[in-house]
Protein backbone atom coordinates (compact mmCIF):
# COMPACT_ATOMS: atom_id res chain seq x y z
CA UNK A 1 0.00 0.00 0.00
CA UNK A 2 1.07 3.67 -0.95
CA UNK A 3 2.48 5.53 2.26
CA UNK A 4 1.08 8.46 2.62
CA UNK A 5 3.17 11.66 1.58
CA UNK A 6 4.98 14.11 3.37
CA UNK A 7 3.75 17.98 3.36
CA UNK A 8 6.73 19.33 5.13
CA UNK A 9 7.87 23.06 4.16
CA UNK A 10 11.17 23.68 2.79
CA UNK A 11 12.85 26.59 4.72
CA UNK A 12 11.75 29.92 2.69
CA UNK A 13 14.75 31.06 0.13
CA UNK A 14 13.87 35.07 -1.61
CA UNK A 15 13.24 35.17 -5.08
CA UNK A 16 16.29 35.47 -7.58
CA UNK A 17 17.02 38.75 -9.45
CA UNK A 18 17.41 38.62 -13.24
CA UNK A 19 20.93 39.65 -14.90
CA UNK A 20 21.69 40.25 -18.20
CA UNK A 21 25.16 38.98 -19.52
CA UNK A 22 27.72 39.53 -22.01
CA UNK A 23 30.27 37.20 -22.14
CA UNK A 24 33.02 34.88 -24.53
CA UNK A 25 32.60 31.24 -24.93
CA UNK A 26 35.46 28.68 -25.09
CA UNK A 27 35.21 29.06 -28.69
CA UNK A 28 35.98 32.56 -28.49
CA UNK A 29 32.33 33.55 -29.64
CA UNK A 30 30.70 36.30 -28.10
CA UNK A 31 27.50 35.51 -26.67
CA UNK A 32 24.94 37.16 -24.30
CA UNK A 33 21.88 36.35 -22.00
CA UNK A 34 19.93 36.43 -18.94
CA UNK A 35 20.16 34.51 -16.19
CA UNK A 36 18.69 34.45 -12.20
CA UNK A 37 20.80 34.42 -9.68
CA UNK A 38 20.83 35.99 -5.89
CA UNK A 39 23.97 38.39 -7.03
CA UNK A 40 26.71 39.17 -9.32
CA UNK A 41 29.21 36.80 -7.74
CA UNK A 42 27.08 34.05 -7.80
CA UNK A 43 25.95 34.58 -11.57
CA UNK A 44 29.76 34.63 -13.00
CA UNK A 45 30.49 31.52 -11.00
CA UNK A 46 27.44 30.06 -12.88
CA UNK A 47 28.64 31.07 -16.25
CA UNK A 48 31.95 29.80 -15.43
CA UNK A 49 30.63 26.39 -14.87
CA UNK A 50 29.01 26.59 -18.18
CA UNK A 51 32.70 27.79 -19.32
CA UNK A 52 31.25 31.31 -20.00
CA UNK A 53 34.25 34.05 -19.36
CA UNK A 54 31.50 37.30 -18.20
CA UNK A 55 32.54 40.45 -19.54
CA UNK A 56 29.55 42.51 -18.76
CA UNK A 57 26.97 41.93 -16.15
CA UNK A 58 23.99 43.96 -14.85
CA UNK A 59 21.09 43.75 -12.74
CA UNK A 60 17.66 44.05 -15.00
CA UNK A 61 15.82 47.02 -14.06
CA UNK A 62 12.18 46.48 -12.80
CA UNK A 63 9.89 48.14 -15.13
CA UNK A 64 7.78 51.02 -13.09
CA UNK A 65 4.52 50.12 -15.21
CA UNK A 66 5.53 46.51 -15.94
CA UNK A 67 6.51 45.52 -19.79
CA UNK A 68 4.44 42.62 -22.13
CA UNK A 69 7.31 40.14 -20.21
CA UNK A 70 6.61 40.78 -17.23
CA UNK A 71 2.79 38.70 -17.96
CA UNK A 72 1.32 37.05 -14.79
CA UNK A 73 1.49 33.21 -14.31
CA UNK A 74 -1.86 31.41 -15.18
CA UNK A 75 -2.53 27.63 -15.24
CA UNK A 76 -2.00 27.51 -18.53
CA UNK A 77 1.70 28.30 -18.24
CA UNK A 78 2.11 25.74 -15.64
CA UNK A 79 0.49 23.08 -17.58
CA UNK A 80 2.79 24.18 -20.50
CA UNK A 81 5.87 24.04 -17.94
CA UNK A 82 4.80 20.35 -16.83
CA UNK A 83 4.96 18.96 -20.14
CA UNK A 84 8.25 20.57 -21.03
CA UNK A 85 9.23 19.03 -17.53
CA UNK A 86 7.86 15.94 -18.71
CA UNK A 87 9.32 15.65 -22.13
CA UNK A 88 13.35 16.48 -20.90
CA UNK A 89 12.94 13.86 -18.39
CA UNK A 90 11.65 11.71 -20.38
CA UNK A 91 14.83 12.96 -22.83
CA UNK A 92 17.20 11.93 -19.77
CA UNK A 93 18.18 15.42 -19.05
CA UNK A 94 18.90 15.91 -15.48
CA UNK A 95 16.09 17.74 -13.26
CA UNK A 96 17.75 20.89 -12.39
CA UNK A 97 19.33 21.35 -15.97
CA UNK A 98 15.61 21.27 -16.74
CA UNK A 99 14.54 23.58 -14.94
CA UNK A 100 17.18 25.94 -15.50
CA UNK A 101 16.83 25.22 -19.50
CA UNK A 102 13.13 25.85 -19.35
CA UNK A 103 13.10 28.90 -17.26
CA UNK A 104 16.22 30.45 -19.53
CA UNK A 105 13.95 30.01 -22.25
CA UNK A 106 10.57 31.08 -21.17
CA UNK A 107 9.30 34.57 -22.45
CA UNK A 108 7.44 35.57 -19.23
CA UNK A 109 9.95 37.40 -16.59
CA UNK A 110 7.75 35.94 -13.58
CA UNK A 111 8.36 32.87 -15.24
CA UNK A 112 11.69 33.41 -15.04
CA UNK A 113 12.04 34.45 -11.59
CA UNK A 114 10.04 31.70 -10.27
CA UNK A 115 12.05 28.99 -11.94
CA UNK A 116 15.19 30.27 -11.33
CA UNK A 117 14.39 30.65 -7.89
CA UNK A 118 13.54 26.85 -7.90
CA UNK A 119 16.01 25.94 -10.05
CA UNK A 120 18.82 27.54 -7.22
CA UNK A 121 17.07 25.39 -4.14
CA UNK A 122 16.90 22.31 -6.26
CA UNK A 123 20.54 22.90 -6.72
CA UNK A 124 21.36 23.33 -2.94
CA UNK A 125 19.55 20.04 -2.46
CA UNK A 126 16.25 20.53 -1.20
CA UNK A 127 13.22 18.29 -3.05
CA UNK A 128 11.30 19.42 -6.27
CA UNK A 129 8.31 18.83 -4.12
CA UNK A 130 9.09 21.20 -1.12
CA UNK A 131 10.96 23.83 -3.69
CA UNK A 132 7.36 23.76 -5.57
CA UNK A 133 4.98 23.81 -1.89
CA UNK A 134 6.71 27.68 -1.20
CA UNK A 135 4.51 28.31 -4.16
CA UNK A 136 1.33 28.05 -3.45
CA UNK A 137 -0.14 30.35 -5.81
CA UNK A 138 0.97 28.24 -8.60
CA UNK A 139 1.88 24.49 -7.68
CA UNK A 140 -1.46 23.46 -5.60
CA UNK A 141 -1.19 20.71 -2.69
CA UNK A 142 -2.17 18.06 -5.31
CA UNK A 143 0.24 19.27 -7.76
CA UNK A 144 3.27 18.85 -5.07
CA UNK A 145 1.76 15.53 -3.93
CA UNK A 146 1.86 13.90 -6.52
CA UNK A 147 5.72 15.23 -7.48
CA UNK A 148 6.46 13.92 -3.75
CA UNK A 149 4.93 10.12 -4.95
CA UNK A 150 7.24 10.64 -8.05
CA UNK A 151 10.09 11.46 -6.04
CA UNK A 152 9.74 8.85 -3.48
CA UNK A 153 8.97 5.64 -6.05
CA UNK A 154 12.19 7.11 -8.02
CA UNK A 155 9.53 7.62 -11.09
CA UNK A 156 9.16 11.37 -11.84
CA UNK A 157 9.82 10.87 -15.39
CA UNK A 158 6.45 8.85 -15.36
CA UNK A 159 4.37 11.19 -12.71
CA UNK A 160 5.30 14.29 -14.46
CA UNK A 161 4.05 12.93 -17.71
CA UNK A 162 0.37 12.21 -15.64
CA UNK A 163 0.96 15.81 -14.47
CA UNK A 164 1.05 17.22 -17.87
CA UNK A 165 -1.76 15.29 -19.31
CA UNK A 166 -3.89 15.76 -15.89
CA UNK A 167 -3.31 20.13 -16.02
CA UNK A 168 -3.75 19.87 -20.25
CA UNK A 169 -7.22 17.96 -19.59
CA UNK A 170 -8.12 20.25 -16.69
CA UNK A 171 -7.58 23.57 -18.68
CA UNK A 172 -9.24 22.21 -21.87
CA UNK A 173 -11.91 21.24 -19.76
CA UNK A 174 -11.90 25.52 -18.17
CA UNK A 175 -11.75 26.43 -21.42
CA UNK A 176 -14.77 24.88 -22.68
CA UNK A 177 -17.14 25.97 -19.76
CA UNK A 178 -15.69 29.68 -20.54
CA UNK A 179 -16.67 29.13 -24.05
CA UNK A 180 -20.19 27.81 -22.97
CA UNK A 181 -20.92 31.00 -20.38
CA UNK A 182 -18.67 33.72 -22.28
CA UNK A 183 -20.63 33.98 -25.87
CA UNK A 184 -24.11 34.40 -23.99
CA UNK A 185 -22.64 36.49 -21.69
CA UNK A 186 -21.02 38.84 -23.68
CA UNK A 187 -24.32 38.99 -26.60
CA UNK A 188 -26.53 40.44 -23.68
CA UNK A 189 -23.75 42.98 -22.61
CA UNK A 190 -24.10 44.17 -25.63
CA UNK A 191 -27.40 44.03 -25.91
CA UNK A 192 -28.26 46.18 -23.17
CA UNK A 193 -25.20 48.35 -23.81
CA UNK A 194 -27.22 48.84 -27.53
CA UNK A 195 -30.90 49.07 -26.05
CA UNK A 196 -29.57 51.94 -22.97
CA UNK A 197 -27.84 54.36 -25.64
CA UNK A 198 -31.21 54.17 -27.60
CA UNK A 199 -33.55 54.50 -24.99
CA UNK A 200 -30.72 57.43 -23.71
CA UNK A 201 -29.85 58.98 -26.85
CA UNK A 202 -32.55 58.58 -29.98
CA UNK A 203 -35.53 58.10 -28.27
CA UNK A 204 -35.46 61.85 -26.76
CA UNK A 205 -35.18 62.73 -30.34
CA UNK A 206 -38.25 61.04 -31.59
CA UNK A 207 -39.74 62.27 -28.41
CA UNK A 208 -39.49 66.33 -29.51
CA UNK A 209 -40.73 65.29 -33.28
CA UNK A 210 -44.50 63.25 -31.58
CA UNK A 211 -44.73 66.47 -29.08
CA UNK A 212 -44.43 68.90 -32.20
CA UNK A 213 -47.47 67.10 -33.19
CA UNK A 214 -49.65 67.79 -30.74
CA UNK A 215 -51.23 64.36 -31.08
CA UNK A 216 -51.40 61.66 -28.16
CA UNK A 217 -49.18 59.02 -28.57
CA UNK A 218 -49.88 55.48 -28.27
CA UNK A 219 -49.59 53.51 -25.34
CA UNK A 220 -47.26 51.28 -26.27
CA UNK A 221 -44.64 54.49 -27.24
CA UNK A 222 -45.77 56.45 -23.83
CA UNK A 223 -44.98 53.44 -22.16
CA UNK A 224 -41.11 53.30 -24.27
CA UNK A 225 -40.35 57.66 -23.45
CA UNK A 226 -41.27 56.94 -19.97
CA UNK A 227 -38.54 54.57 -19.13
CA UNK A 228 -36.38 56.89 -21.60
CA UNK A 229 -37.32 59.70 -19.50
CA UNK A 230 -36.49 57.52 -16.23
CA UNK A 231 -33.11 56.51 -17.87
CA UNK A 232 -32.43 59.82 -19.08
CA UNK A 233 -32.67 61.19 -15.39
CA UNK A 234 -31.11 58.52 -13.40
CA UNK A 235 -28.87 57.16 -15.84
CA UNK A 236 -26.04 57.88 -13.71
CA UNK A 237 -27.37 56.47 -10.62
CA UNK A 238 -28.27 53.14 -12.21
CA UNK A 239 -24.73 52.64 -13.76
CA UNK A 240 -23.46 53.20 -10.11
CA UNK A 241 -25.78 50.75 -8.48
CA UNK A 242 -25.04 48.32 -10.87
CA UNK A 243 -21.01 48.80 -10.61
CA UNK A 244 -22.07 48.71 -6.59
CA UNK A 245 -23.72 45.71 -7.11
CA UNK A 246 -21.25 43.78 -8.57
CA UNK A 247 -18.09 45.01 -6.84
CA UNK A 248 -20.16 44.32 -3.53
CA UNK A 249 -21.07 40.44 -4.89
CA UNK A 250 -17.40 39.75 -6.06
CA UNK A 251 -16.16 41.05 -2.57
CA UNK A 252 -19.26 38.76 -0.66
CA UNK A 253 -18.31 35.72 -3.21
CA UNK A 254 -14.25 36.25 -2.50
CA UNK A 255 -15.00 36.25 1.71
CA UNK A 256 -17.89 34.09 2.06
CA UNK A 257 -18.06 30.58 1.34
CA UNK A 258 -21.42 30.25 2.28
CA UNK A 259 -22.57 32.54 0.13
CA UNK A 260 -19.97 30.64 -2.63
CA UNK A 261 -21.74 27.65 -1.60
CA UNK A 262 -25.44 28.97 -2.79
CA UNK A 263 -24.07 30.16 -6.24
CA UNK A 264 -22.31 27.14 -6.93
CA UNK A 265 -25.91 25.35 -5.68
CA UNK A 266 -28.29 28.15 -8.02
CA UNK A 267 -25.82 27.14 -10.93
CA UNK A 268 -26.31 23.10 -11.04
CA UNK A 269 -30.02 23.62 -10.99
CA UNK A 270 -30.31 26.61 -13.84
CA UNK A 271 -31.82 24.89 -17.61
CA UNK A 272 -29.27 23.01 -19.91
CA UNK A 273 -26.35 25.18 -18.36
CA UNK A 274 -26.88 23.18 -14.86
CA UNK A 275 -26.27 19.92 -16.51
CA UNK A 276 -22.83 21.03 -18.57
CA UNK A 277 -21.57 22.04 -15.43
CA UNK A 278 -22.38 18.52 -13.75
CA UNK A 279 -21.01 17.04 -16.39
CA UNK A 280 -17.56 18.88 -16.08
CA UNK A 281 -17.59 18.20 -11.86
CA UNK A 282 -18.07 14.70 -12.88
CA UNK A 283 -15.07 14.67 -15.29
CA UNK A 284 -12.70 16.34 -13.01
CA UNK A 285 -13.20 14.10 -10.36
CA UNK A 286 -12.52 11.39 -12.42
CA UNK A 287 -9.64 12.82 -13.96
CA UNK A 288 -8.07 13.80 -10.14
CA UNK A 289 -8.85 10.86 -8.46
CA UNK A 290 -7.53 8.49 -11.84
CA UNK A 291 -4.21 10.49 -12.09
CA UNK A 292 -3.57 10.68 -8.23
CA UNK A 293 -4.54 7.00 -7.55
CA UNK A 294 -2.55 5.81 -10.00
CA UNK A 295 0.60 7.85 -8.96
CA UNK A 296 0.71 5.80 -5.70
CA UNK A 297 -1.54 8.42 -3.82
CA UNK A 298 -3.60 6.49 -1.08
CA UNK A 299 -6.84 6.75 -1.82
CA UNK A 300 -8.17 8.93 1.26
CA UNK A 301 -5.68 11.26 0.33
CA UNK A 302 -6.77 11.31 -3.30
CA UNK A 303 -10.47 11.97 -2.57
CA UNK A 304 -9.39 14.54 -0.43
CA UNK A 305 -7.54 16.05 -3.45
CA UNK A 306 -10.42 15.00 -5.74
CA UNK A 307 -12.91 17.03 -3.71
CA UNK A 308 -10.42 20.30 -3.81
CA UNK A 309 -10.72 20.45 -7.65
CA UNK A 310 -14.28 19.34 -7.88
CA UNK A 311 -15.00 23.03 -9.22
CA UNK A 312 -18.06 22.86 -6.91
CA UNK A 313 -19.40 23.27 -3.83
CA UNK A 314 -21.98 20.33 -3.93
CA UNK A 315 -19.31 17.62 -5.43
CA UNK A 316 -16.79 18.71 -2.85
CA UNK A 317 -19.70 18.01 -0.12
CA UNK A 318 -20.51 14.63 -1.56
CA UNK A 319 -16.99 13.85 -2.54
CA UNK A 320 -15.91 14.76 1.43
CA UNK A 321 -18.99 12.35 2.67
CA UNK A 322 -17.54 9.76 0.20
CA UNK A 323 -13.92 9.82 1.76
CA UNK A 324 -15.30 9.74 5.46
CA UNK A 325 -17.72 6.32 4.72
CA UNK A 326 -14.28 4.71 2.63
CA UNK A 327 -12.52 5.80 6.15
CA UNK A 328 -14.90 3.89 8.18
CA UNK A 329 -14.37 1.08 5.49
CA UNK A 330 -16.94 0.97 3.12
CA UNK A 331 -16.43 0.25 -0.60
CA UNK A 332 -16.08 3.68 -2.61
CA UNK A 333 -19.18 2.69 -5.58
CA UNK A 334 -21.85 1.95 -2.31
CA UNK A 335 -20.65 5.45 -0.48
CA UNK A 336 -20.94 7.26 -4.19
CA UNK A 337 -24.33 5.58 -4.40
CA UNK A 338 -25.55 7.09 -1.26
CA UNK A 339 -24.63 10.52 -2.13
CA UNK A 340 -27.22 10.59 -4.94
CA UNK A 341 -25.40 12.64 -7.06
CA UNK A 342 -23.40 10.20 -9.42
CA UNK A 343 -24.59 9.04 -12.37
CA UNK A 344 -25.22 5.39 -12.76
CA UNK A 345 -22.39 5.06 -15.09
CA UNK A 346 -19.99 6.28 -13.32
CA UNK A 347 -20.81 4.48 -9.82
CA UNK A 348 -20.75 0.77 -11.96
CA UNK A 349 -17.36 1.93 -13.40
CA UNK A 350 -16.02 2.10 -10.21
CA UNK A 351 -17.36 -0.80 -8.79
CA UNK A 352 -16.13 -2.47 -11.67
CA UNK A 353 -12.75 -0.35 -10.82
CA UNK A 354 -12.65 -1.83 -7.31
CA UNK A 355 -13.50 -6.08 -8.31
CA UNK A 356 -10.98 -6.09 -11.01
CA UNK A 357 -8.19 -3.89 -9.08
CA UNK A 358 -8.10 -1.13 -11.87
CA UNK A 359 -9.75 2.25 -10.31
CA UNK A 360 -7.58 4.20 -11.91
CA UNK A 361 -7.89 2.82 -15.46
CA UNK A 362 -11.77 3.21 -15.15
CA UNK A 363 -12.22 6.37 -13.64
CA UNK A 364 -9.71 7.37 -16.84
CA UNK A 365 -12.26 5.95 -19.13
CA UNK A 366 -14.77 7.77 -16.81
CA UNK A 367 -12.89 11.32 -17.31
CA UNK A 368 -12.80 10.60 -20.96
CA UNK A 369 -16.35 9.96 -21.62
CA UNK A 370 -17.89 12.83 -19.49
CA UNK A 371 -15.21 15.40 -21.04
CA UNK A 372 -16.53 14.14 -24.02
CA UNK A 373 -19.73 14.87 -23.04
CA UNK A 374 -19.36 18.78 -21.81
CA UNK A 375 -17.60 19.32 -25.19
CA UNK A 376 -20.93 18.46 -27.10
CA UNK A 377 -23.33 20.16 -24.45
CA UNK A 378 -20.97 23.07 -25.01
CA UNK A 379 -21.41 22.91 -28.68
CA UNK A 380 -25.41 22.19 -28.23
CA UNK A 381 -25.66 24.58 -26.01
CA UNK A 382 -24.05 27.49 -28.32
CA UNK A 383 -26.11 26.15 -31.25
CA UNK A 384 -29.04 26.30 -29.13
CA UNK A 385 -28.65 29.40 -27.19
CA UNK A 386 -27.68 31.57 -31.28
CA UNK A 387 -31.23 31.65 -32.32
CA UNK A 388 -32.64 32.10 -28.72
CA UNK A 389 -30.66 35.25 -28.21
CA UNK A 390 -30.83 36.60 -31.79
CA UNK A 391 -35.06 36.23 -30.96
CA UNK A 392 -34.22 38.16 -27.63
CA UNK A 393 -32.55 41.01 -29.32
CA UNK A 394 -34.78 40.95 -32.13
CA UNK A 395 -37.83 41.34 -30.02
CA UNK A 396 -36.37 44.11 -27.64
CA UNK A 397 -34.67 46.17 -30.44
CA UNK A 398 -37.57 45.51 -32.89
CA UNK A 399 -40.14 47.03 -30.04
CA UNK A 400 -38.27 49.85 -29.54
CA UNK A 401 -38.11 50.98 -33.57
CA UNK A 402 -41.78 49.95 -33.93
CA UNK A 403 -42.80 52.02 -30.95
CA UNK A 404 -41.18 55.11 -32.57
CA UNK A 405 -42.55 54.37 -35.75
CA UNK A 406 -46.01 53.76 -34.50
CA UNK A 407 -46.97 57.56 -34.08
CA UNK A 408 -46.22 58.13 -37.68
CA UNK A 409 -47.88 55.71 -39.10
CA UNK A 410 -50.90 57.77 -37.20
CA UNK A 411 -50.06 61.48 -38.72
CA UNK A 412 -52.64 61.36 -41.42
CA UNK A 413 -54.88 61.90 -37.89
CA UNK A 414 -53.06 64.44 -37.09
CA UNK A 415 -52.98 66.40 -40.52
Amino acid sequence: MATAVSKKKAPKVKALDVFTWHGVNRKGKKINGELSANNVIELKAQLRKQGITPSKVKKKAKPLFGLSGEKAITPADIAVISRQIATMLGAGVPLVQTIEMIGNGHNNGNMQKLLGTIGHKLSSGIPLSDCLRDHPKYFDDLYCDLVASGEQSGSLETIYDRIATYKEKAEALKAKIKKAMTYPIAVLVIAAVVTSILLIFVVPVFQEIFFGFGAELPAFTQFVVGISDFMVAYWYIGLAGIIAFIFLFKRAHQKSQKLRDQVDRTILKLPVVGDVLKKAAVARYARTLSTTFAAGVPLIDALESAAGAAGNAVFRDAILEVRNEVTSGMQMNLAMRNCSIFPDMVIQMVAIGEESGAVDDMLSKVANVYEAEVDNAVDNLTALLEPLIMSVLGVVIGGLIIAMYLPIFQLGKVV
